[in-house]
């Protein structure tokens, strides 16, 4: 299980095409920590914070991005800091965020998905070896 495991600080890219699964991931999250309310997706609103845990997390979607400077014009840098987990879907759509400490490739398959996960940092690492055993 993925929620446990994250740390204050980490960045998770979620990649995919619509409906791969992006969002169920990041309920699954949230459900593992134990977040009993609705989640949806923040396509729209760009940014759904969570801070009911121990993890201020934010779980935010670029989808609708059209310009790389629009990460700085949202003002959503400030999120990006060590008390946070932060979840971001459509990442190639704001290319200057933090790097990845996870990141998350997700496909729709027949009736199913598949995923693979790459570790970019040393928390990222710690993380997807726990994941492993």
């Amino acid at each position: 299980m993925l929620a446990p495991l994250l740390e204050p600080g980490m960045t998770v890219h979620l990649r995919g095409d619509l409906g791969a699964g992006k969002t169920t991931l990041v309920r699954g999250v949230l459900r593992g920590l134990g977040y009993e309310g609705r989640v949806k997706s923040p396509t729209f609103t760009l940014l759904e914070p969570y801070n009911f845990s121990r993890l201020y997390l934010y779980h935010f979607d670029f989808y609708r991005f059209l310009d790389p400077q629009e990460l700085e014009e949202t003002g959503f840098r400030e999120y990006f800091n060590p008390q946070s987990v932060c979840l971001i879907e459509w990442p190639e759509k704001a290319p200057d965020l933090p790097p990845a400490d996870l990141d998350f490739e997700l496909h729709a398959i027949d009736q199913g998905r598949s995923m693979a996960i790459t570790a970019h940092t040393e928390a990222g690492r710690r993380c997807l070896d726990k994941l492993k055993n």
